[in-house]
């Protein structure tokens, strides 16, 4: 398998004291559905800020679709993200004096993509997602699910190789979230990478095809789910993912 996304012995240490990410070695190849899992300050939104490159490595080595990114400059790396990434946040960050698609469009605006082209995708993209009649409306008009789903758009205008989520179904009610894993796993099955943060253990088992379990730092497991669902209670109890 093509790999997309290699960690290599990489390590985070915030002082000298608290140390976020230790040692770690971790692939992921493209098309695959992986979910981080791990109890409150394992390093699972640490490790997904630095393959976002929204943060630095204090050592090893991290490569997103060939690219290294320890040696790029802040110009490089928001050229990086524009280009190779998108970003589904669990609060969407959409901007509320502007409409949906206006929302949509950010990205490829900055990218430079031309504005016929990028409104295309832009609605193209609301249909998918069955948004499209909400695109005129401004977020505070919308439900969470909705919210979230112009958010996914936003982060699909630039036709990201990898798609990070950090916890996209947080702030939703159980019907709204699954709503929008099924959407994730939508996304998966049409070809796009996905490296989601998740807390819930029961959506990670139901949707992605991996889960890797990280505490202190460390990863501790690397579980493929097509043969492990069964035994997902053992792997990670509910107190302990609740963490």
């Amino acid at each position: 398998m093509n790999q997309l996304v290699e960690l290599r012995g990489v390590s985070k240490a915030y002082g000298t004291a608290v140390s976020a990410l230790t040692g770690v070695d971790l692939a992921v190849g493209a098309g695959e559905f992986v979910a981080i899992m791990g109890p409150s300050g394992s390093g699972k939104s640490t490790l997904l800020n630095l393959v976002a490159g929204l943060d630095r490595p204090t050592g090893g080595q991290i490569l997103v679709d060939g690219q290294e990114l320890r040696g790029l400059n802040e110009g490089q790396l928001s050229r990086y993200r524009r280009s190779r990434l998108g970003i589904i946040f669990q609060f969407f960050h959409l901007l509320n004096n502007l409409s949906v698609l206006e929302n949509v469009l950010i990205p490829a605006q900055l990218a430079g993509v031309k504005g016929g082209v990028a409104r295309a995708r832009a609605l193209e993209l609301l249909e998918q997602l069955g948004i499209a009649s909400k695109a005129q409306q401004y977020p505070a008009r919308l439900s969470g699910g909705e919210r979230q789903r112009a958010a996914i758009a936003r982060a699909l205008i630039n036709q990201p190789a990898l798609l990070l989520a950090d916890e996209p179904t947080g702030a939703l009610d159980s019907r709204n979230g699954e709503q929008v894993m099924e959407l994730l796993l939508g996304l998966h099955r049409a070809g796009q990478t996905i490296l989601q943060v998740t807390h819930d253990h029961n959506l990670a088992a139901r949707y992605a095809g991996r889960v890797i379990f990280l505490r202190d730092g460390r990863v501790i497991d690397d579980t493929t789910m097509a043969a492990a669902r069964p035994e997902w209670p053992r792997l990670v109890p509910r107190e302990e993912a609740a963490q």
